[in-house]
């Protein structure tokens, strides 16, 4: 009987980037309960989902979007929202502090 290969192009830049050892789970956790329900994330985490990087970032939420379980969110706007994530956590990472 033939195998059938379900790991995605998510999972193979995941496991290449080796994202999932990037980030501790309470930035995890921050990072997409922001784009999931407040919007709203720490500094803190802020930083490393920049160190992150962007693919990883990207790759990270398109798998969590794969899971059947979120069939009925309107992944359109949770796209937009991990997107408007990124960017507020890179304009706030790169603009210079107040005291500079």
């Amino acid at each position: 009987m033939a195998s059938i290969n379900v790991y995605s192009v998510n999972d193979q830049i995941i496991k290449e980037k080796n994202c999932v050892t990037k980030m501790g789970l309470s930035c995890v956790l921050e990072a997409f309960t922001s784009i999931f329900k407040t919007w709203n994330i720490s500094n803190k985490y802020c930083s490393e989902l920049v160190v992150l990087g962007k693919v990883c970032h990207s790759a990270l939420v398109k798998r969590t979007l794969e899971n059947p379980l979120l069939k009925g969110l309107n992944l359109v706007t949770l796209i937009v929202k991990s997107i408007q994530t990124w960017n507020n956590c890179l304009a706030l990472i790169d603009s210079p502090s107040p005291s500079a």
